[in-house]
């Protein structure tokens, strides 16, 4: 658990706190946000009032200080080191145990928060260019990179009409604007999927992801069994928490072999997923994606366990992502 012992929050207003805690899920942090929800008898905490404690431990605004303010720190620091935490309606006695004497009591509400996982899509073919919208759909910040002009068109990314319908309304409204619907559009798809006219190795296309790539993950789905390999052995090198590959069993055993005559950690070979997805016998670029995006859900729950699931028993897209 971190030593909060010597932390001193900025004083800030809930407006401001809020705003902290956003920018910091933007920047890839952890944070946990306190909030005072209600307040019995003679206590210092207002309702509204709000704390926030950064992975960095930094700390912002203020829940009325004190005791009460040291004690939810103290659960705040370990719901940052929770694997897995929930928000937790925490009720706190302002009594002997806390050293007070005011009498009265304080609920306060202790929520832990993650950033939203990124994903890099590297080939903007028809798997591409229908996987990444629907991770988007499902929570992710994804990057859809290609060096190819025509494949890195933003028009390209969009999602068959009746799937669409059922998205956020931001991504759906994106979506229609791109269909051509006479519809006011919603913000434009960059702002859900960021399409980099790129190579997967250019500076670029990790912009704007987490410092620790072992929070994100790489899917590998390029037009060209060369540039697979390439991209595969990059992801790996840069410590892309996930590194996943669309192919074959035969393809996936080819670049499992050059990986190893290559000289890459054994734990790093075990670690690509290829055939990448959950097998539900998929087929079709929207039936591969729906089969990734399956699985890119469970690597999300459990990224932050020491343990990850056994490789996939059957494919997700036997051939080629083009």
């Amino acid at each position: 658990m971190p030593d909060l012992s010597q932390v001193i929050p900025r004083t800030a207003s809930p407006h401001d706190v809020l705003r902290a805690a956003v920018g910091a899920l933007e920047a890839g942090r952890r944070v946990v946000l306190a909030s005072v929800v209600a307040r019995h008898g003679s206590a210092p905490s207002t309702p509204g009032q709000k704390l926030c404690l950064i992975d960095d431990l930094t700390a912002i605004g203020t829940i009325g200080g004190g005791a009460v303010e040291r004690a939810a720190l103290g659960m705040m620091g370990r719901a940052l080191d929770e694997l897995v935490s929930t928000p937790k309606l925490e009720t706190f006695r302002l009594g002997p145990s806390l050293g007070m004497c005011c009498g009265g009591s304080v609920e306060i509400l202790i929520e832990p928060m993650l950033p939203a996982a990124h994903v890099l899509v590297i080939g903007a073919g028809h798997v591409g260019a229908f996987a990444a919208p629907l991770l988007a759909s499902l929570g992710f910040r994804v990057t859809l990179c290609d060096a190819r002009a025509a494949a890195a068109d933003p028009a390209r990314v969009q999602l068959p009409a009746p799937l669409a319908g059922a998205l956020p309304a931001p991504l759906a409204g994106a979506l229609r604007a791109h269909d051509g619907a006479q519809e006011e559009p919603g913000p434009a798809l960059g702002e859900q999927v960021r399409v980099v006219l790129a190579d997967h190795d250019d500076p670029e296309v990790t912009a704007g992801m987490p410092r620790d790539l072992g929070e994100a993950a790489a899917l590998v789905m390029t037009h060209d069994h060369g540039l697979d390999q390439a991209a595969i052995e990059w992801a790996l090198a840069r410590g892309f928490g996930y590194v996943g590959g669309v192919g074959s069993r035969a393809k996936a055993a080819r670049t499992r072999a050059r990986l190893e005559a290559k000289g890459v950690a054994e734990r790093d070979v075990a670690r690509v997923r290829m055939p990448v997805g959950v097998d539900i016998g998929a087929r079709t670029p929207a039936e591969i994606s729906v089969s990734l995006a399956a699985e890119l859900v469970a690597w999300r729950a459990g990224r932050r366990r020491a343990r990850w699931m056994p490789a996939a028993s059957g494919p997700a897209g036997e051939e080629q992502a083009e």
